[in-house]
């Protein structure tokens, strides 16, 4: 049966299929943000934050999708520098069954990037403003960061226990993708596991995380590399929001406007945290911050001495102890 679902004259059967699902792309697409990456095998650097998506059928089939969203990044000449996007992608979208496990592995292969809009919105470093005003270098960074993700495409992994899993690029058939920390599954679902640098006063903030029924956890495992521990916060979407506004807008990092549902502290160098922290139905935020602006956590504010933290991190949705 895999063999006849998989082979080339199976195409159009697949793509019939796949349609039946595709209704909820944009609704997910809004679920999760981009971790932004020079490169694969680095770190990510910023993220970006789709907030508006729409869809629909181009004429051979593929899915046609229009989104605009906010983001930040990191550099050594900007330190933090946030942005808006919008563009359009054309998704020549299939899909294949793994061998082992019957797993479907859904691939949305960019067939064309058709448009993309990048504009800088703030730089933290006052004397880094010639990065976006004597030529358009700064913008033109901004679309290689952000155009190279999407041109990479995605794959989405439904598990014979029906978990699914969302991947930047192609993984390979029968393959796991790419992951930062080793952790069980244990009937959990996996919302992001990756590696992220946090500068000195800087914030990471992974989400939103959508916990859909009651007696759920968040379940997160995470080490810092680096010498300064790193505060670690869950906030509602709501809340979050108001501080991931504040984040894109105002150069410098400020307080907290509300309190985090839970807070905690990831010591440095110190593998094995593990913390459990159940929720009701809603949406949340992982934030992770280096900086005396919240928490306990407070690094020396040298700008001459970047204290940087190198944070792998695995967030896991299940039911809670």
């Amino acid at each position: 049966m895999k063999g006849t679902v998989n082979s080339p004259q199976s195409r159009t059967m697949r793509r019939n299929l796949m349609a039946k699902g595709l209704d909820q792309f944009c609704r997910q697409m809004l679920l999760h943000n981009a971790p932004l990456k020079l490169q694969n095998d680095q770190p990510a650097m910023g993220r970006f934050y789709p907030t508006q998506c729409n869809q629909s059928e181009a004429g051979n089939g593929d899915l046609f999708v229009r989104f605009s969203g906010v983001g930040y990044a990191h550099t050594n000449v900007t330190k933090k520098l946030t942005f808006t996007m919008s563009g359009a992608v054309q998704y020549n979208q299939d899909f294949q069954i793994a061998d082992e496990e019957c797993d479907m592995y859904a691939y949305f292969r960019p067939r064309q990037v058709a448009s993309s809009d990048f504009k800088i919105n703030k730089i933290e470093q006052p004397t880094a403003s010639f990065f976006s005003q004597l030529t358009p270098m700064g913008d033109d960074f901004g679309k290689q960061l952000v155009s190279g993700k999407l041109r990479e495409g995605f794959t989405v992994i439904k598990d014979h226990e029906d978990h699914d899993e969302v991947a930047m690029g192609m993984v390979e058939l029968g393959k796991k993708p790419q992951r930062a920390m080793a952790v069980g599954t244990d009937g959990r679902v996996s919302y992001e596991n990756g590696r992220v640098e946090v500068h000195q006063n800087q914030r990471d903030f992974v989400g939103p995380i959508e916990v859909t029924e009651n007696g759920r956890a968040i379940f997160l495992t995470a080490q810092v590399d680096g010498g300064v521990p790193v505060d670690v916060f869950v906030m509602r979407q709501q809340d979050a929001n108001i501080a991931l506004q504040q984040y894109l807008e105002i150069p410098q990092v400020q307080a907290l406007t509300t309190q985090p549902l839970w807070a905690d502290v990831i010591p440095a160098q110190m593998p094995g945290f593990r913390r459990t922290i159940p929720v009701p139905a809603g949406l949340y935020y992982v934030i992770f911050d280096n900086s005396a602006a919240a928490g306990t956590v407070s690094p020396p504010n040298n700008p001459l001495d970047d204290r940087a933290a190198l944070v792998d991190y695995a967030i896991q949705l299940g039911e809670a102890p």
